[in-house]
């Protein structure tokens, strides 16, 4: 049966917003790497939900806030303000584009309360509060992702969550995102999850052989449900994975396995969110996402192809 064609448009714009219809996808890290392309490239793929640009390295303790965003620009000089308007472009898109904290190099931590109120009102007003003029421009983010692997200090990531979340208004939501280590709990992050402040948790099953695909489906799964069992309601868990073999020291999942073994398992939990990968630049090499997308999120999968079918 074919559409009459003034119904086009509307099924056109359907199909735009047919991955991200169903409450689940994929996030991508993007920021490490000059070869991985452009955030509106990373955004155009059509695959992604959710974006998080990494990383703020630098800040708390009084140290002067720097992000590091390898091989695309240069914060100290001001370019890196070319982006403010791809984050704007994904944003019509629908996607949500996160400032990801920390990472596994940098000089990073929180070292009071009060501390953890002063990065909270920088990061609000810098990165998250229009014609800010910060580091990435005048585009406001949509909200701020921990990715705390080796801080100076494991605490007051609890306090600093809670400062930036009370800067959401009915009228502006911020999200939060959270990447913890599948061992349970996360050295640096157990308090600041158990907040239940986090919209987004996406667990990082990787570099972690305890708890990752090293020891097969069965240990990823069993870590999943503790995981799933643990987040407070309202949250939801991203299976977090390298996007090539090369992209972590453990915890690689070949496409079909992942669709065949784990995900028809742990998309019956009631939070799951989809799948978060590391990184862009892997996922460019590999096709990962592209592999995987129609099993993340399989309703809205159908729904695409068959607007596609009516389209055609």
């Amino acid at each position: 049966m074919a559409f009459h064609p003034q119904t086009i448009p509307l099924l056109l714009f359907l199909l735009l917003i047919a991955p991200f219809s169903d409450g689940c996808g994929i996030t991508v890290y993007w920021g490490q790497n000059g070869f991985e392309g452009t955030l509106r490239e990373a955004c155009d793929t059509g695959l992604n939900k959710y974006v998080a640009v990494a990383f703020l390295t630098t800040f708390g303790s009084g140290q002067a806030p720097l992000p590091n965003l390898v091989g695309h620009c240069d914060p100290p000089s001001g370019t890196c303000s070319v982006f403010a308007d791809q984050i704007r472009y994904c944003q019509t898109l629908g996607i949500k584009v996160l400032l990801s904290l920390g990472g596994a190099v940098g000089s990073y931590g929180i070292s009071s309360t009060d501390d953890a109120n002063q990065v909270a009102n920088y990061l609000c007003t810098t990165f998250l509060a229009d014609n800010s003029g910060g580091p990435l421009g005048d585009a406001a983010l949509d909200g701020v992702d921990f990715d705390i692997e080796y801080p100076t200090s494991t605490l007051h990531w609890d306090d600093l969550a809670t400062t930036i979340a009370a800067y959401s208004t009915p009228e502006r939501k911020i999200y939060l995102s959270a990447a913890p280590q599948c061992v349970i709990p996360d050295r640096n992050l157990d308090a600041a999850i158990k907040t239940g402040l986090f919209d987004y948790v996406w667990v990082q099953f990787y570099n972690n052989p305890p708890c990752d695909y090293s020891g097969g489906a069965d240990s990823l799964i069993a870590s999943w449900n503790e995981w799933s069992a643990l987040l407070p309601p309202g949250n939801e868990l991203f299976l977090g994975l390298p996007a090539a073999p090369g992209a972590a020291g453990s915890g690689y999942v070949e496409p079909e396995k992942l669709k065949t073994e784990i995900l028809p398992v742990i998309r019956n939990s009631a939070n799951y969110g989809g799948v978060m990968l590391w990184n862009r630049y892997n996922d460019l090499s590999s096709g990962y996402s592209q592999q995987i997308v129609g099993d993340v999120c399989p309703a809205a999968g159908k729904f695409r192809d068959l607007l596609i079918s009516q389209v055609a």
